[in-house]
């Protein structure tokens, strides 16, 4: 392949953010807008060539034998320390970064148009566009990275770039104090990353992705038997890697910046949760999924981080009235969803049947299905608020009426994400369900029993925005459907929902050795109970919210202590607050503060005192008189003739 298209996918996006970053205040808004567009529609348009070439093409490059095969465009040396310790930056195309090509571009096109509408009006609109195409620049380049350490590069810019926009109304409070929460939340995961990768390049002398999954076994061998605390250093390492997917995904407990992003642009919400920031720690798993396959313990670990933050997520939505708060709990949900479906992933034949890395291709078939639901509903409430002008659920109700549109856009993203055949998330929720199942039945039951969850705080949300009682502002201020820009994404996105789960051959495209899986729906087994529950968890949402009852208030009032607990997040950020004011600022950091002012700093002061007192002692050595100068010379003389003679003798 030509070294140009890749080498563009790159280039656009970052001249965008060059150009609009420097020149933008002296561009108007329309032309900065059309500027991001084009440029996000022109990387999209070569992202899509670049993925279609990979996989239907037939190149010997990209497939041999029908298994395809991972390519290197280019990988040069950026920076060389010692033989081993090499950094390079480089181009890989396999079946993962070719998909994750199309679903980043996709949605951050979709962003860029809606933007368009969302955000006219806005003070920095130009600059704004410049950090949306940082933000696209970084995620393509951490997908597409050819080795580890590249891969934290672009880790890193995204955090910048989410650092960023969530932030970008900086004169509000709860602005500044998201970001920052976002930023400092996520350096500490990305240490447990850094240290991970540098005890996996120690022991296998490379950073690359090729050496490191082509063999695990010699990643395995390559430790020597090493351990500490009862743990291989593999195992270590692996978990360590681990730590920057789960704040990079939100996974609990580094889980609490996510909610707060919220206070960014709503499109921005679209993006991180879509397709950018929150996705980028599944595609780390995915990435290094080899390796992980021979450490057991870190795919249990996965699996538990997993499980465990699914439910945790999914009920605290159901008791929230932020209706981008409530989405975002679904993100962190649904991502966990992911995790575990790559924690259970297998290549050995279980009973028989050889699954071939059944979880693997679940896994990112989700994050692909995910991306183009979750950004439909994440634009969908982004209409509703700039529809209502807030964003709880308590301002809206009855919009259906108002808003057909997004309505009908609004409840195909829900049925999607409810699994509700033939909508594209029933595909792939199904294929996650069943290799989960496989794995063992305590991890399917469990997470059908979330996936029941998720049908049911996604259309209490629905119901309560569209049918419950309408709002009587309505009467001053009448609602109504977004401009095109706004509403084009929304349609487009709905129709890839219906249709991308059925339509497109993910298994044969993309699976964790290459080699094409056919899916196959397994009705009995999980398919129909899946869908059966998910139907419960809707009719319940109906019987409760479809209009105005008190139904919701006797729930509440019957277990208030846990209605109470999940809206307020089971206290996490009140635990946080605690930990961090209580007990390391009043209890460590200031025992710290007293050493360093009364041990540290009372010795230096010591020493300058001494010295100080000394000079002033020895200061008639220094005159400035020559018979001074003479005596000091002679008494020397003298000591020294002294001193040898006592040697001598």
């Amino acid at each position: 392949m030509d070294i140009t298209l890749p080498i563009l996918i790159l280039a656009i996006p970052i001249t965008m953010f060059l150009v609009l970053g420097i020149g933008g205040v002296k561009m108007s808004k329309k032309m900065a807008g059309i500027l991001g567009i084009i440029g996000m529609g022109t990387t999209a348009t070569i992202a899509y060539t670049v993925a279609i070439t990979y996989f239907f093409s037939g190149d010997a490059n990209f497939i041999i034998d029908g298994v395809r095969q991972q390519y290197q465009v280019f990988d040069f040396t950026w920076l060389s320390f010692t033989d081993t310790l090499v950094v390079k930056l480089g181009f890989l195309l396999d079946p993962i970064s070719a998909m994750m090509l199309v679903v980043i571009t996709t949605i951050s096109f979709m962003v860029h148009l809606y933007s368009w509408g969302y955000m006219e009006g806005e003070q920095g609109f130009q600059r704004y566009y410049a950090f949306l195409s940082l933000f696209s620049f970084s995620m393509l380049g951490l997908v597409v990275a050819t080795n580890i350490f590249q891969m934290y590069i672009f880790w890193e810019l995204v955090g910048v770039s989410s650092y960023l926009l969530i932030g970008f109304y900086y004169k509000l409070p709860s602005a500044v104090s998201a970001s920052k929460k976002a930023f400092i939340v996520t350096r500490f995961a990305d240490l447990g990353f850094l240290i991970g990768i540098l005890l996996l390049s120690f022991y296998t002398d490379t950073f690359n992705f090729m050496d490191l999954t082509s063999n695990p076994e010699r990643v395995l061998a390559s430790t020597g038997g090493a351990s500490f605390m009862g743990a291989s250093v593999l195992t270590w390492a692996m978990v360590l890697i681990f730590t920057g997917g789960m704040g990079k995904s939100a996974m609990m407990p580094l889980h609490i910046w996510l909610p707060d992003a919220m206070e960014g642009p709503t499109p921005v919400s679209a993006l991180i949760h879509a397709a950018t920031m929150v996705v980028a720690g599944v595609y780390l798993v995915a990435r290094m999924f080899p390796v992980y396959c021979v450490v057991d313990a870190a795919m249990t670990f996965i699996c538990c981080v997993g499980a465990i933050t699914a439910f945790y997520a999914a009920v605290v939505a159901c008791a929230q009235i932020d209706i981008k708060r409530i989405l975002a709990f679904s993100t962190i949900s649904q991502i966990a969803f992911m995790m575990v479906s790559l924690g259970v992933a297998y290549d050995k034949p279980i009973e028989g049947v050889h699954y071939s890395g059944l979880g693997y291709m679940a896994g990112m078939f989700h994050l692909f299905t995910h991306a183009m639901f979750k950004a439909l509903l994440f634009l969908g409430a982004g209409a509703l608020i700039h529809a209502v002008h807030s964003n709880n659920y308590t301002a809206m109700g009855g919009l259906r009426k108002y808003m057909p549109i997004t309505h009908w856009t609004f409840l195909i993203g829900c049925l999607a994400i409810a699994g509700i055949w033939p909508f594209a998330g029933f595909f792939s929720k199904d294929e996650m369900l069943a290799a989960m199942f496989a794995r063992h039945w305590f991890w399917g039951a469990w997470m059908t029993m979330v996936a029941g969850l998720t049908a049911f705080y996604m259309f209490r949300m629905y119901f309560l925005v569209f049918w419950w009682e309408e709002n009587p502002h309505y009467k001053e201020h009448k609602p109504h459907d977004a401009p095109w820009q706004m509403s084009v994404p929304l349609l487009f996105l709905a129709a890839v929902s219906c249709v991308c789960g059925w339509a497109l051959p993910f298994g044969e495209l993309v699976t964790w050795n290459g080699e094409p899986y056919h899916i196959h729906i397994e009705w009995v087994k999980v398919a129909i109970p899946s869908i059966l529950t998910a139907c419960v968890a809707i009719a319940l949402a109906y019987v409760m919210y479809h209009k105005k009852n008190d139904l919701p208030t006797k729930v509440k009032n019957f277990w208030p202590t846990l209605w109470t607990a999940a809206n307020r997040r089971f206290y996490w950020d009140e635990i946080y607050m605690f930990i961090t004011h209580k007990i390391i600022f009043n209890i460590i950091c200031k025992s710290i503060a007293w050493f360093d002012r009364h041990v540290i700093d009372a010795t230096m002061d010591g020493f300058a005192k001494i010295t100080q007192k000394a000079s002033y002692a020895i200061r008639g050595m220094q005159a400035g008189t020559i018979q001074a100068y003479v005596a000091w010379y002679l008494a020397g003389a003298v000591a020294l003739a002294a001193i040898t003679w006592i040697c001598l003798i």
